[in-house]
């Protein structure tokens, strides 16, 4: 195996999370010792919990990456790692990056330009849709990427709208079990004419924890965020929160204002998000491109 197929194997392994291939690497940059290392190397050098140390060497030892491989390839399946060429630089800029990205669908995606992330809650108001309608479509026109996490609601919306523009999908969960089951339909037309992404193997079933984790990756191929309408306590404040860490421009719409299905939203412009009526209140942040 060269280097960037033991990085995908290793990423492939139950116990490898973001930070422990971060230290393998830093310990073995070119991972050339990874199978010789022993379930006590990984419990003591890597500071793993046992159990979680002895799964990792278990799948080291023994999935079967090239079968997997070539089921990957069978399914149109790409895969890219940070090192190569075609990894978004925005992503890249992060401090935590995925180290490998699971794709179906137009690749060049990856590298087009200017991105927009769209959030928002699962259960919007017809004020939400029209209002997306009314911001998101110049942009689409103007061929902005727009990018979202294919969640129900504002997610699934802005994916809808931008079917005959430019959109990716970052799925929270692996390539081969799209979640919600019922954005099915939605997953086939992305795949087919856009983009879906994910950090984790096809075969990764959907974990509640992996969605938080995900949402650093939808802001972090973009240039900014846009909320459109979120509670107090929301998932979508989340992106947010991690799209500030980023450096990243936030974007909110406002509501009526003793609307709690804005309360989030406007807890964001008071924070200092630039607060938004039209396209052009976005793209008078960024220029033309």
């Amino acid at each position: 195996m060269n280097f960037r197929e033991r990085l995908i194997h290793i990423h492939h392994c139950r116990g490898a999370g973001w930070q422990t291939i971060r230290k393998l690497l830093s310990m073995d940059p070119e991972l050339r010792m990874l199978y010789d290392l022993t379930v006590q190397d990984f419990h003591t050098d890597l500071h793993l919990p046992l159990g979680r140390a002895e799964r990792l060497f278990h799948d080291l030892h023994h999935l079967d990456m090239t079968a997997l491989l070539t089921q990957y390839r069978n399914s149109a399946i790409h895969i890219i790692t940070v090192f190569d060429d075609e990894y978004p630089e925005l992503l890249k800029a992060i401090y935590d990056p995925p180290w490998v990205l699971y794709t179906l669908g137009r690749m060049d995606l990856l590298k087009a330009q200017p991105t927009l992330a769209v959030v928002g809650t699962r259960r919007p108001s017809a004020m939400a849709y029209q209002n997306m309608r009314e911001l998101l479509s110049p942009l689409i026109q103007r061929g902005w990427v727009i990018v979202s996490g294919m969640a129900l609601g504002i997610d699934g919306f802005a994916h809808e709208l931008s079917l005959n523009g430019k959109t990716i999908a970052v799925l929270g969960s692996g390539l081969y079990h799209p979640y919600p089951a019922s954005h099915r339909r939605l997953f086939e037309k992305l795949t087919a004419k856009q983009l879906v992404i994910s950090e984790y193997p096809p075969h990764t079933p959907p974990h509640q924890w992996q969605f938080p984790v995900r949402n650093r990756i939808i802001s972090g191929l973009s240039r900014g965020v846009l909320v459109v309408e979120a509670k107090e306590k929301s998932g979508s404040l989340i992106t947010a929160d991690q799209a500030m860490e980023q450096g990243r421009d936030i974007f909110a719409v406002p509501g009526p204002a003793f609307d709690p299905h804005y309360k989030g939203t406007h807890g964001l412009i008071q924070q200092g998000a630039k607060l938004v009526m039209s396209a052009e209140d976005i793209l008078d942040e960024f220029g033309e491109f």
